[in-house]
């Protein structure tokens, strides 16, 4: 079945790497007409570009999540240069490891306004723009990027843990406002696993540095062996989910928990 997203306007956050770049180029393949937001802007440019070479319709736009005037003006130009507003991905997100006994609060208050305050402004200006009277005014989709790590424990990342446990509730409650208020936007989250990208390979080396692991060939080794499914996670099996969120394939789906972890939160 073909997934047809031609006539789609989405914004994605933290689309400069990893995954939120992975979710960005995989939308783009089907026609979606994407803004990407990020406050690396080189990243951001580069991963543009490259949507463009391959075909795709992009462009950039730097975004603070945490700063409320710059979500309102990037939703603003998404929806002045595309003509509408029809698919956000919540995946700007930041990772910090310490054992409880240690934790610094700076740190900590820092992901709670990027992992959490930043995802509350996204679904406050989001919704306001996809609901009936907003300037696109068509519902749409909203997709959070949680964790595992939001559903199960994990050593060391407690203060994280507790960031994507909110987008995990966040996501429910949003969906049911939402619904109630009959506004047509579908609110889903996706609970990636470890992967290997430059934020799973920092809580590797963080938790090497913790005692956790002798060396981070050995933490990799130990996730991929407590892998039921028998390989690693590539960024492309999150960007695969957020497809079907955003698609109509997923029409009867709302605050849905979607784990893409290769079957880990299972043991």
């Amino acid at each position: 079945m073909n997934i047809d997203l031609s006539s789609k306007v989405a914004l994605v956050t933290g689309g400069a790497t990893g995954l939120g770049a992975a979710i960005a180029r995989t939308l783009a393949m089907p026609g979606v007409k994407l803004m990407l937001t990020d406050i690396d802007d080189k990243g951001g440019e580069e991963t543009v570009e490259r949507i463009r070479r391959d075909g795709g319709i992009a462009g950039f736009h730097h975004l603070d999540v945490s700063d409320e005037a710059q979500w309102e003006a990037a939703i603003e130009a998404t929806a002045t240069k595309f003509g509408g507003f029809d698919i956000l991905v919540n995946n700007a997100g930041i990772e910090d490891t310490a054992r409880l006994t240690e934790l610094e609060l700076g740190p900590v208050r820092k992901m709670f306004d990027v992992n959490v305050f930043g995802a509350l402004l996204g679904h406050k200006h989001g919704i306001r723009a996809m609901r009936p009277g907003g300037v696109a005014g068509k519902g749409g989709s909203i997709i959070n990027l949680s964790s595992v790590a939001g559903i199960v424990g994990t050593p060391a990342l407690a203060a994280y843990s507790a960031t994507k446990g909110a987008m995990r509730v966040l996501t429910k409650a949003a969906a049911a406002e939402c619904g109630q208020f009959g506004y047509k936007i579908r609110i889903n989250s996706i609970h990636p696993g470890p992967i290997p990208t430059a934020m799973g390979n920092k809580f590797v080396n963080d938790a090497v540095a913790l005692g956790l692991f002798a060396d981070s060939e050995t933490a990799w080794e130990k996730f991929h062996n407590m892998t039921p499914i028998g390989r690693p996670g590539e960024p492309q099996d999150i960007a695969n989910a957020a497809l079907f969120l955003a698609s109509d394939l997923s029409s009867w789906m709302t605050g849905a928990e979607v784990i893409v972890d290769g079957g880990i939160s299972a043991m």
